[in-house]
């Protein structure tokens, strides 16, 4: 949807967050948060049940950011993840989802026994 594209995508200095304007709303978005809930095929799996529980994530960064074609936002991680395409609909999702998801990530961190810390 065109009107998912935010009018403005700017990184933090300390590459820690992602700012997104969408109109009159802003949201910020937490490198982590966008790591553990990349779009990829290493995160999100082939098939539904082949998702990956991403831990360790606490301190990554965002080393780099392109636009692809009119569509996307690819996203490069201090972890050396760039292999995420980040639509304009999924990236608007996570903006206006981000506390609900994140509940989410902790509970199944909880229950896998793991932690956001890096090892």
């Amino acid at each position: 949807m065109q009107d998912m594209v935010p009018a403005e995508i700017r990184l933090s200095q300390n590459r820690q967050r992602l700012r997104l304007v969408y109109g009159a709303k802003t949201y910020e978005l937490e490198a982590e948060f966008l790591r553990v809930f990349s779009p990829s095929a290493e995160v999100r799996g082939h098939a539904a049940g082949q998702e990956v529980l991403q831990t360790g994530k606490r301190d990554v960064t965002i080393t780099a950011l392109s636009q692809v074609g009119n569509y996307a936002l690819r996203i490069a991680f201090s972890d050396g993840h760039d292999t995420g395409l980040y639509d304009w609909d999924y990236l608007y999702d996570l903006a206006v989802r981000q506390a609900e998801l994140w509940a989410g990530y902790e509970k199944q961190l909880l229950l896998a026994g793991a932690s956001r810390d890096p090892d």
